[in-house]
């Protein structure tokens, strides 16, 4: 029994290896497979045509049937010879199993058995590039994944010269982005997203000049920072709104003040100024008669006195 359980352990444990290494591999652009249906109707007529002409051996028997066979694999190598590429396809045509040609889009024959067809798919295609753990400058780990947008121009070099066009630029987009993202700090990856892209693009782009591709765009889609570090990163936000409210704060109370200086002085230089603010407060206070208002000293006094002030002759120094 415990044999049996560490089996099934086993077998649980290569099945999730299987599952992360499929879902870690780029998804490959398919290449279009097009049924040639020109191939199977010309097969058909063919085979219309042999029995009206060769139909009465058919009920003889004997060797006559080897007329009847014949016509049958001719019919089929003949369709076979007649190849069809839509218009996002190219077709490389290999002889032997050397390159011969390029054919595309529409109709164009081959050589049965001997003339091998590969077509590709020359829309553009987006491939995934895994998320991936990555270091920044000021040594913060992050996890950070992107999208390449490309196509294939020369269908010829994608085939020849790369095993898997796919695949290669993938991982090669791989080691731009952890190379950049290792010469960059936090607050530049945060918010130059744009430009890390371009640049990983310039990158691959210099090497798969001979791939055959083009590579559209670059972008990233994710970054993924360590739980601690959002929460340091919240308490900063916070901290940072904090401190623009005090500031707008304090600067709302100087320009209340500076206002109420210039409203001081302006009434200090106009006569009844301050009578005109002292009953605009008083009718300010409303009709109710819950509220009381004691004038201790009657304006007009007060400016008497402040009259009698300025009339007094000034006392020279000296005397008493």
């Amino acid at each position: 029994m415990k044999a049996l359980t560490g089996l099934e352990l086993t077998i649980e444990d290569a099945l999730e290896a299987v599952g992360r290494r499929r879902v870690a591999k780029p998804s490959r652009p398919k290449e279009s497979k097009m049924q040639n249906y020109l191939a199977g109707i010309v097969f058909a007529v063919l085979l219309a045509i042999g029995w009206l002409l060769l139909g009465g051996s058919l009920s003889q028997p004997g060797p006559n049937l080897l007329w009847p066979a014949l016509w049958v694999l001719g019919s089929g190598l003949v369709a076979s010879s007649i190849k069809i590429a839509v218009q996002w396809e190219r077709a490389l045509v290999f002889r032997l199993g050397k390159f011969n040609r390029l054919r595309g889009p529409g109709l164009y024959p081959i050589i049965p058995m001997i003339d091998q067809v590969r077509h590709i798919d020359t829309r553009i295609v987006t491939i995934d590039i895994p998320r991936q753990e990555a270091i920044t400058k000021d040594n913060v780990p992050i996890s950070i994944d992107g999208v390449i947008f490309m196509r294939v121009i020369r269908p010829d070099q994608a085939v020849i010269n790369v095993q898997d066009y796919t695949h290669a630029i993938t991982q090669y987009a791989q080691t731009a982005l952890r190379d950049v993202i290792g010469g960059k700090t936090l607050d530049e990856v945060l918010t130059d997203r744009e430009e890390i892209g371009r640049t990983i693009e310039e990158l691959v782009e210099r090497e798969t000049e001979h791939w055959g591709l083009e590579v559209s765009g670059i972008r990233i889609q994710d970054i993924v920072l360590p739980d601690d570090l959002k929460r340091v990163m919240s308490r900063q936000a916070a901290a940072e709104r904090e401190k623009r409210a005090v500031i707008a704060k304090s600067e709302g109370d100087r320009m209340a003040a500076e206002n109420l200086a210039v409203a001081a002085a302006k009434m200090a230089t106009s006569p009844g100024a301050m009578q005109l603010r002292t009953l605009q407060t008083i009718d300010g206070l409303g009709p109710t008669a819950s509220n009381t208002v004691i004038m201790a000293v009657p304006l007009e006094i007060m400016e008497a006195f402040e009259t009698l002030a300025k009339l007094r002759p000034k006392q020279e120094p000296g005397e008493e």
